[in-house]
């Protein structure tokens, strides 16, 4: 398991000779996981513009359109999820961890966001108050500030964020962990990327 320290000493896994990883070294089928609000839907649609992959959405597969953030039947999902990752190249983002061991059988790279739970309360706020067009928003949803999201934020997230940091530190996956706003942004720019 990495611990904290080592974490936030290096906000990113290098290769071997030391740079940080690329996309081409992380492959066609990437996996982006990480706190709610930390990026991921945002990355994960900038690298498959770079790349011509299709972004995938979890929360979209999990949630049925053109609700209040209502789940599908956990089968549905299942069955969604499995058909998505059989494609040749895709970006997943989001967690759902109970599907993530075939996520991970078929993926060819792993990203891990690890940005402080003060700036994904931020985001969280900022999106439901400010954005009308996000990536990664539900079909004919809104976002509104809802106290069972600000509980997750504060108190699910400290243990997922250790179960993330398991996950990636025993994957043997080519990997970078972007630990910061800043780690992020240093990745957008060494792959060229566009927000």
């Amino acid at each position: 398991m990495i611990d904290d320290a080592h974490l936030r000493t290096h906000s990113a896994i290098l290769s071997k000779d030391k740079r940080a990883m690329t996309l081409d070294e992380l492959g066609p089928r990437l996996c982006i996981l990480g706190p709610s609000n930390s990026g991921k839907s945002t990355l994960a649609v900038a690298i498959a513009n770079a790349r011509g992959l299709e972004a995938i959405h979890l929360d979209q597969l999990h949630h049925l359109p053109d609700s209040d953030w209502v789940p599908r039947p956990a089968a549905d999902f299942a069955a969604l999820h499995d058909a998505t990752i059989l494609e040749e190249g895709w970006v997943i983002e989001g967690n759902y961890t109970r599907l993530l061991p075939q996520r991970l059988a078929r993926a060819t790279g792993l990203l891990l966001l690890d940005v402080p739970t003060s700036v994904s309360l931020y985001r969280y706020v900022r999106r439901c108050w400010f954005e009308r067009q996000r990536h990664g928003a539900l079909a004919g949803g809104r976002d509104s500030v809802k106290w069972a999201m600000l509980h997750h934020i504060l108190f699910a997230t400290p243990a997922n964020r250790v179960r993330y940091r398991q996950i990636f530190g025993e994957s043997q996956l080519p990997k970078a962990l972007l630990a910061s706003p800043e780690a992020i942004a240093e990745f957008y720019r060494q792959n060229g990327l566009r927000r």
